[in-house]
């Protein structure tokens, strides 16, 4: 099996105050998102951990230590995107995927994001692109050869 070259992205989202008198013109409060990206040949895998970190002065209003140390990140989502279907029916979700450049299949899970979580707080960055390339060989190279 030929060695897969791998382009490793990590995107960080600042937080948002986009409140706004008009419900029509509300759009909440978000604290600061991580974004890991492994992008391959056949599709990418993305984790996506909340941090839970706010603006300082959203953080004052909710009386959140602006040290952070009681805002616990949240593992979002880890999932993939591909340019076919992974089962049938799947629909496209993006005409073109900002990841792969080309109409996206994409799904993912909440729940399994912990493990990768729990991966990068044991195991740091390495650890996380290490099970990250194995969901990767699993969902790309193990289903579709």
């Amino acid at each position: 099996m030929r060695k897969i070259k791998f382009k490793k992205k990590i995107q960080i989202s600042a937080a948002f105050d986009r409140r706004h008198k008009d419900p029509s013109k509300d759009y909440g409060i978000h604290g600061c998102n991580i974004h890991f990206i492994l992008i391959g040949e056949k599709g990418a895998i993305t984790f996506l951990l909340y941090t839970n970190w706010y603006l300082p002065h959203v953080a004052k209003e909710f009386k959140y230590q602006l040290d952070h140390t009681g805002c616990t990140p949240i593992p979002a989502d880890i999932g993939y995107h591909s340019p076919y279907p992974m089962y049938e029916g799947q629909k496209p979700r993006e005409e073109i995927c900002q990841y792969i450049g080309v109409p996206c299949y994409s799904d993912g899970s909440s729940l399994d994001a912990d493990a990768y979580y729990e991966e990068l707080v044991e195991k740091g960055s390495k650890g996380l692109w290490k099970k990250m390339i194995k969901y990767y060989k699993e969902r790309f190279i193990n289903e579709r050869n």
